[in-house]
């Protein structure tokens, strides 16, 4: 069989990674009805229909999963490829950054990390879904945090650990007085990207769980924490990321925070461990991360 159309293969890999027609549109830059056509360019050069619907989501079938496992690593290569034709002075990562990690604890350490690195170009792309490097073959390193399940060809560097806890406004921590049962009529703020992240405070705090009367859902951590700020209601948070709220008083951790000891990890392949970007970008996240 003669290879199908590289685009009609661009178009389908980016639909497997995302669910999503739209997502995988707005990624190449062109209008929705440009990525079915290909994909139904695609689906006649194979025979074969790639993709089951799941609710709003499309997932590919299984011999359609592993086509596109293959075509991520084939444009990976490609990729790595074209990037040995720059010139050797050139040097430049592409690091996905959880949102909430990227905008409270990466940015304001950006001018000390830029000094460190030199004429290394850290592009810093924040993630409101945090997804593991395979699922993004266009980014050469992730930061990563909580617990990571290990992954042949990726080489993960926990540079950090981490706590987390409720935080709000002191006006709002003032009237839990420390009592958890408080939390039943409190307006508790949710994230829909850690889902779970209430009852693994629970579990890990070792505190009895509370049934919540008030419940509020936002996309990702990032805008959950803005509406703790805004005075909402109470949200989880991780330590790292607010600090700068602690230190001034913004927010406040009425029943303090537990450490998490799987931290935040640099994730990147294994292939690429050794080139100095990433080492110079390993050893400064080291240094300012404090883990050992």
């Amino acid at each position: 069989m003669r290879l199908p159309p590289l685009n009609a293969i661009r178009a389908f890999e980016a639909v497997c990674r995302h669910g999503s027609i739209l997502k995988a549109a707005e990624e190449l830059g062109v209008v929705r009805g440009a990525v079915r056509q290909q994909i139904s360019t695609l689906e006649d050069h194979l025979g074969s229909k790639l993709f089951v619907r799941d609710g709003r989501r499309l997932v590919p079938t299984e011999k359609a999963r592993a086509f596109a496992e293959a075509a991520g690593t084939a444009f990976t290569i490609l990729r790595r490829a074209a990037d040995a034709f720059e010139e050797a002075g050139s040097q430049r990562i592409r690091l996905g950054v959880p949102s909430a990690f990227a905008i409270w604890w990466l940015m304001p350490r950006v001018g000390d990390m830029q000094a460190s690195l030199g004429d290394i170009e850290i592009d810093i792309v924040p993630m409101t879904v945090v997804e593991p490097l395979s699922q993004h073959p266009d980014f050469d390193a992730v930061i990563m945090g909580g617990e990571i399940r290990s992954s042949a060809g990726i080489t993960e560097t926990r540079f950090m650990e981490d706590e987390f806890g409720p935080v709000a406004t002191p006006a709002i921590a003032a009237r839990l007085a420390g009592d958890v049962a408080a939390l039943a009529q409190s307006n508790i703020l949710v994230s829909r990207s850690a889902p779970k992240l209430w009852t693994e405070w629970f579990a890990e705090s070792g505190t009895p769980p509370v049934a919540f009367s008030r419940l509020r859902e936002f996309e990702d951590i990032l805008l959950a924490v803005g509406a703790a700020r805004a005075g909402l209601g109470i949200a989880l948070a991780p330590k790292a990321s607010i600090e700068g709220d602690l230190d001034r008083g913004i927010l406040v951790a009425p029943y303090g925070f537990i450490r998490r000891p799987a931290g935040y990890s640099l994730c990147c392949r294994t292939s690429d461990a050794k080139r100095p970007a990433i080492a110079a970008l390993r050893s400064w996240l080291l240094g300012s991360g404090g883990a050992s």
